[in-house]
Formats: structure tokens, sequence, C-alpha cells
């Protein structure tokens, strides 16, 4: 193989592959990326057998080939190089990635390309599609409600639901629920239900940032995993085996208390609150007081025994009676660094019951969070 590529686009690739870079490697392979030449590009490739993501990206080919070599030490080399092009040639003979930059010259030895697990391609003719960037607000809007711990794995994991020309992605941690929904632009031809590793979809949304054009998303049959592929990269995931709890039980079906704030003052507030929350639980509290017609206010509380406490007042629209609540503050700023609406919904019943939290004139998103007990 004798490629060259221009350093930042290599870099680029691969910083993208070397997420799927097994942190402790069961083989040594599983700690390398695969290089190799693809339809007149160089494909960049890493596999932990969990998640797998091929980059591709433009290069100039004079010889085609394939070798696999450290990531960690191919990735630190080039991040070190001059923005400049990079001559790569790979001796097959010896397994040796040969690399010039300048007046720079790297062997790094690798390991035969045929042993490293592949990556298998997306089938084009199945499965659906949607713009880019639709998937990357869905991802953002879900994902950091997934659970952290693995005491129970399927929570670490996305539902992904495909019905007609609908998909869903629900994410929950047994404290709180995300629930993101989007249309199809052209119906599913069949449904779909499966549950994606957070993380696969963590690492996915961080390679559509800033993309535009389509993804495409099918199930690899017999093989128990999902592909995704946009333009110049392929995500490839194994999916979680089991059912996912009926967590869409838990969506009020009425509210008592409906009220309606600007989304940016309420987590500037939560902010401020988390400074003496963190003491507590990270607990605060917040008493919803109606007022004449429609207008109100919102108190936010939060009190540190050794630090002090923190009061803000905000305006908002309150539709029934007033009620104290509390919440954990970080639930909160999660869910509300995620939203660019100008105001956002809280629904609320009893202090014992779910706060809903959702944009205002919008149903795609809703967010359901558990209060806390406080004596």
């Amino acid at each position: 193989m004798r490629v060259s590529v221009l350093q930042d686009k290599l870099a680029k690739g691969l910083s993208i592959a070397s997420r799927a870079v097994a942190s402790r490697p069961s083989m040594p392979i599983l700690g390398n990326v695969l290089l190799a030449t693809e339809d007149g590009r160089l494909s960049i490739s890493a596999n932990n057998l969990e998640l797998g993501i091929t980059c591709r990206i433009n290069a100039s080919v004079e010889a085609d080939g394939a070798l696999t070599v450290p990531a960690r030490t191919l990735l630190d080399l080039v991040n070190t190089l001059p923005p400049e092009r990079v001559d790569l040639e790979v001796d097959p003979d010896a397994a040796t990635l040969t690399m010039r930059c300048n007046s720079t010259v790297t062997n790094i030895k690798g390991l035969p390309a045929d042993d490293f697990p592949a990556v298998v391609a997306p089938d084009e003719e199945a499965g659906i599609e949607l713009p880019a960037p639709t998937l990357a607000s869905m991802i953002e809007q879900v994902v950091f409600a997934a659970a952290r711990e693995d005491n129970r794995p399927i929570l670490m994991g996305i539902l992904v639901r495909v019905t007609d020309d609908n998909l869903a992605m629900v994410a929950a941690d047994g404290f709180r629920m995300a629930l993101r929904t989007a249309q199809l632009e052209s119906g599913a031809s069949r449904p779909m239900s499966f549950i994606v590793p957070a993380r696969t979809l963590g690492e996915l949304g961080r390679i559509l940032a800033g993309e535009e054009g389509p993804v495409h998303m099918a199930l690899a049959p017999g093989r128990n995993q999902v592909m995704f592929r946009v333009a110049d990269a392929d995500v490839v995931s194994q999916l979680i085996d089991g059912k996912f709890p009926d967590v869409e039980a838990l969506i009020p079906k009425a509210s008592s208390t409906t009220t309606t704030l600007q989304t940016m003052d309420l987590l500037l507030a939560c902010k401020r609150s988390e400074i003496f929350a963190r003491e507590a639980n990270n607990t605060m509290r917040l008493r919803v007081e109606p007022g004449s017609g429609d207008s109100g206010q919102v108190i936010v509380m939060a009190t540190a025994q050794e630090r002090g406490d923190n009061e803000g007042s905000l305006e908002a629209t309150v539709k029934g009676g007033g009620l104290e609540i509390s919440f954990n503050v970080r639930y909160l700023i999660e869910v509300l660094n995620v939203l660019d609406d100008e105001q956002v919904t809280l629904e609320t019943n009893t202090i014992s019951s779910p706060g809903l939290i959702k944009p205002a004139g919008r149903d795609d998103f809703v967010y359901v969070v558990m209060p806390m007990s406080v004596r």
C-alpha cells in the first residue's frame, strides 16, 4: 500500500475511528486500527467487538493494501506532525508501516489485516433514512438520561422504535425518562424495535456534529447488530438483549398545575441553586405560586447547612393550584441544557408524583423526572 494524505484529514479520521478502540483489549489486534485502501480513499477502522467505526478520508492512492497498527501510537504521532502531506507505505512481508512527513520518517510495527474483525457495511436496500441534524438532535436529547451504572444493564441502552413513518428514542435510569420522536420522510419497510448501547449513540452523535446529509440506519439480519452510515463513516454496534421496561407508562396523563417559564431563566436559576444543592444530595425546591389570571411565579430554592442558601424568583404562566416540590437539580440542568426552545412547560400533580417537562408548543419531546422526598 502506498498512499498520500493531508495531516489534518488523517488526524481527524484517526480521532473518530479510535473511539472504538478497546481500552483494555482482550487481543492485541483490538488495540490497533486497520488502514486500508477503499475506492480510491483511505479507510480507517477500529473494532472492540461491541462497537466498530470506519472512517473514510480522501487520499492519493498509488497502490492498494492494508495493515493494522497500534492506534494510540499512530494517533499520538500524527497529532505532532506539521500540517503537510503524509506519505504512508506498507511492507506486507515485514508487517510495517512507514510514514513520511517533511523531514520525519517513522516505522511502526503492525499486525496483518486478515486478523482484524471486519466492520460490516450497512445494507443500503433495508432500514430507514433520516437527516443527520434530526438524528443528532434526537441523540442529544435522550442519551444523557440513560443509566451510567451496570446494575441494570438494559437501562444503559436506548430503546429505538420504528413504526410506519415515526422514529422514537427512549432512555431512562430509574429516576427520569426522556422520550424523543421524529417523523420519517419515507416510511419504514417494516417495524423495528431494538436497544442500542448509549455509548454507541453518544459516539454517533459526535460523528454527526456538523453533518447535513442523510443517515442510513439498518439492522444486520442474524447478527444482533445495528448499522449507521453517514457520508464518510460507518458505525456498527452490538445490540443489548432483553426487554426494555415500559417506562412510558410513567408519563402523567393529566396535571393539576401547568407552569410555563423561560428556558434560560430556569436553567440559570438551577445552576445557581446547584452550588448549594450539591451539599444536600442535589436537592432543589420549586415553589409554584399562582397569581391573578394566568400570571404567577416560581421560587427556586436550595440550602446547604454549612455553606448557606440561595433563592430566586422567576416570572411564569401558572394554570392550576400552587405546589412546592423537590427535584434533583442536576436532572433539571441536564435536560434544560439540551433544549433550544425559548420556553418550557413543567406539569405537576402532587409532591410525590413525577414532574413532566416539555418544550412549550412542541410535543415531540417529553421528560419525566421523579421528585425527591424531603423531610
